[in-house]
């Protein structure tokens, strides 16, 4: 299942959250590859951003030509600096900022909300 498809279920609640999450987080995101190792973060009113997006398609209209890169996005949840958030195809139509924190909360085994 495509990201996209994991939000549209997340918006209809059409599965259990703990499901969502563990889908979510083996989406693969695709990002513009920095000569160095990491990633190449946007300073915006809001805080760092690193764009994403989820395919190869939108990463040429963002960045036009250029060297790429891919990973998961539980990889990335781990790997973005502190303070730097994953903005998801910034120029769709439906943009958002990926929330990293309850991504990294799980751990694939389900969710404790603190209820019996």
């Amino acid at each position: 299942m495509s990201l996209r498809g994991l939000i549209r279920d997340e918006l209809a609640a059409s599965r259990p959250r703990s499901e969502r999450l563990e889908a979510m987080r083996s989406a693969r995101l695709y990002f513009q590859r920095p000569d160095e190792p990491g990633f190449l973060v946007s300073d915006t009113e809001q805080g760092p951003v690193v764009p994403v997006v989820t395919s190869l398609e939108p990463l040429a209209l963002f960045a036009g030509p250029c060297g790429w890169a891919s990973t998961t996005v539980a990889d990335l949840a781990e790997l973005l600096p502190e303070g730097v958030r994953a903005l998801v195809d910034p120029l769709g139509p439906r943009a958002f900022v990926l929330d990293t924190e309850a991504l990294q909360s799980t751990d694939g085994q389900g969710e404790h909300d603190g209820r019996a």
